[in-house]
């Protein structure tokens, strides 16, 4: 078995380095696909896929068909494929039964046959006899599990799928996908892609294409609004919350709280750092570029640690009443307004629970 990470085995791929079955596994979805797409589109010539490639979905083959098709010798070509898409479906993978024929097969797969799992969404239990046959050293399979991000890495992330493709994004674009999207890396990658299709030549993906093209408004959205608190700007915070009330389905309430919550919380991890939070407490919380940081610097001022860690309960209290927890007839936009005053409006611990 070979344990390996993404990134590495996309280069294996691209050099056409080619093993003989492939366990791709994770709670990320977005490098199993991307790693399964590039051997599908990779491994046999166009003219060689008709008779010797195979795309399944586990809930509709069991492991006998699986390895039916695995132990086809090709046809006019170098290998054959095979990929088991959303194999964490396979209803017997795991069976007592299968596995004398998976594991033999697994120890001694057919060297001109490229087998693919693409199990979705969580991993291998370790302890049972499959988790273990890939995770030890019996077998010529490749193992590569797909981590979740956390929201910190996702800037990074984010820059360096862009510079991977020859291009530039500007820092406040950065941000404004990473907050906006969070860590849902196919999105992000579909989102890049589609700003990629409307630059001009030499052109960095900066803001204004942002917010143009992922149907961010450029005046009324939550980064305006988490701006106008951050100021203190109770005019530019009402309008915003009026264009909110007016256009629901393009400003839900959850995602909006959630951005809310992630820079209060960062807020508060800034305050624990002290006066003045080193680079490395900004980097550390995905705070990469100047913009951003001058932003929390001025929230810093604005809110001691005392209304940070307030604000945050009453943005959990805000989540609650979205789910019908305390909010009487109140509706979404109603909610946030709430909260926006209380934001803006310091009230003693204890008056609302």
């Amino acid at each position: 078995m070979s344990l390996i990470e993404a990134d590495a085995l996309l280069k294996q791929l691209h050099q056409r380095q080619f093993q003989p079955v492939y366990f791709l596994q994770g709670e990320e979805p977005y490098y199993i696909d991307v790693v399964a797409d590039l051997i599908e589109k990779t491994a046999l010539a166009e003219h060689e896929r008709s008779f010797n490639q195979v795309v399944v979905y586990g809930k509709d083959i069991d492991v006998t068909g699986i390895l039916g098709q695995a132990k086809r010798f090709p046809m006019m070509a170098e290998r054959s494929v095979v990929i088991v898409k959303e194999a964490q479906t396979v209803a017997d993978l795991e069976q007592e039964r299968s596995w004398p024929f998976l594991e033999a097969y697994l120890k001694n797969p057919l060297p001109s046959t490229v087998l693919v799992f693409c199990y979705k969404h969580k991993t291998l239990d370790s302890r049972k006899k499959l988790g273990k046959l890939l995770s030890g050293k019996d077998t010529p399979a490749v193992l590569m599990t797909s981590k979740k991000l956390y929201d910190s890495q996702v800037p990074q992330w984010l820059t360096a799928n862009v510079r991977a493709r020859g291009l530039q994004i500007t820092g406040q674009a950065t941000a404004m996908l990473a907050e906006y999207i969070g860590a849902d890396l196919g999105r992000l990658a579909n989102e890049v892609d589609k700003l990629v299709l409307n630059l001009k030549p030499n052109q960095p993906i900066d803001e204004e294409l942002v917010q143009r093209l992922v149907g961010i408004s450029k005046d009324y959205n939550i980064f305006e609004l988490q701006k106008a608190l951050v100021q203190r700007d109770v005019l530019k915070a009402n309008r915003i919350l009026g264009y909110f009330a007016a256009n629901p389905k393009a400003n839900p309430l959850i995602p909006n709280l959630t951005l809310l919550f992630n820079f209060f919380t960062k807020l508060l991890v800034l305050h624990q750092a002290g006066a003045n939070p080193p680079d490395g407490v900004y980097k550390s919380l995905g705070i990469l570029n100047s913009f951003a940081q001058k932003e929390y610097q001025q929230a810093l001022r604005a809110y001691p640690v005392e209304r940070v860690v307030g604000i945050i309960h009453d943005i959990r209290r805000a989540d609650a009443q979205s789910k019908g927890i305390e909010s009487g007839s109140m509706d979404d936009a109603e909610i946030l307004r709430e909260l926006v005053w209380l934001i803006l409006h310091a009230v003693p611990a204890g008056v609302l629970g």
